[in-house]
């Protein structure tokens, strides 16, 4: 991952030249990323051609490709299985997570009665399965443990 920083060009220095297609830089901005100087529209990505300096301050490089962070993780992220449904997960995905399990935001709901969780909604994990909080609770009174509320 690298930065980019978009600098303002001084009017009384000599242009700089781009990287990108080797003219000279006479726009008001240039950008500055590895350590060159590119135009706003020479600095893009190698797969889906976005401009760089518009989708971030980041960059990444692998095998000579200059890419943004979507088209680094589908062409060199990792990618797991999803802990509920067992299917791929793309790395460029988001996900949620329960210690080492990984799933699909669709995928992350109550195993027994499928309530979907909103944000600061309290999930439990019990021998591998996601539960909300009633299903959590039932299945402790069955095993007769009532659990404690403080």
């Amino acid at each position: 991952m690298k930065g980019i920083q978009m600098l303002s060009v001084q009017p009384d220095t000599k242009p700089k030249g781009c990287a990108g297609c080797n003219r000279k830089i006479k726009d008001r901005y240039l950008l500055k990323a590895l350590d060159k100087y590119w135009h706003e529209d020479c600095l893009k990505c190698a797969c889906c051609d976005c401009r760089l300096g518009e989708v971030g301050s980041t960059l990444y490089t692998k095998a000579n490709l200059i890419l943004c962070r979507r088209d680094y993780l589908r062409l060199f992220g990792v990618t797991g299985n999803c802990a509920a449904c067992s299917k791929l997960i793309p790395a460029f995905e988001m996900v949620m997570r329960a210690k080492e399990n990984v799933y699909h935001l669709d995928c992350f709901a109550c195993q027994l009665c499928n309530q979907r969780f909103c944000v600061g909604d309290k999930f439990f994990l019990k021998n591998n399965m996601i539960l909300c909080q009633t299903d959590y609770e039932e299945g402790l009174m069955k095993e007769g443990y009532a659990p404690q509320v403080r």
